[in-house]
């Protein structure tokens, strides 16, 4: 059992650095987390483009480890119908 809590501490290791690695700012400031037998993504990006790429990233990274993807998408520029002047 305690090996199995080593390697899945590994993965989610392994799942951070990928995403260190990024050179897109906002995946670099994501949360990686151990949920049993899964990794879990949590944060915000401004994309859905960015959520799907750590997506793919901490995926590869971990191969055959369940990666649950929690992040939200704050698009940023968008701006409100109450915002807008007609």
């Amino acid at each position: 059992m305690a090996q199995t809590l080593l390697s899945l501490s590994d993965v989610a290791s392994q799942a951070k650095a990928a995403l260190a690695r990024s050179r897109i700012f906002d995946l670099r400031c994501l949360d990686v987390e151990q949920e049993g037998e899964s990794v879990v993504l949590r944060g915000r990006v401004d994309s859905f483009y960015h959520k799907q790429l750590a997506q793919e990233l901490v995926r590869v990274a971990v191969d055959k480890t369940e990666v649950i993807n929690a992040i939200s998408v704050d698009y940023r520029g968008e701006v409100a119908a109450d915002d807008l002047p007609w």
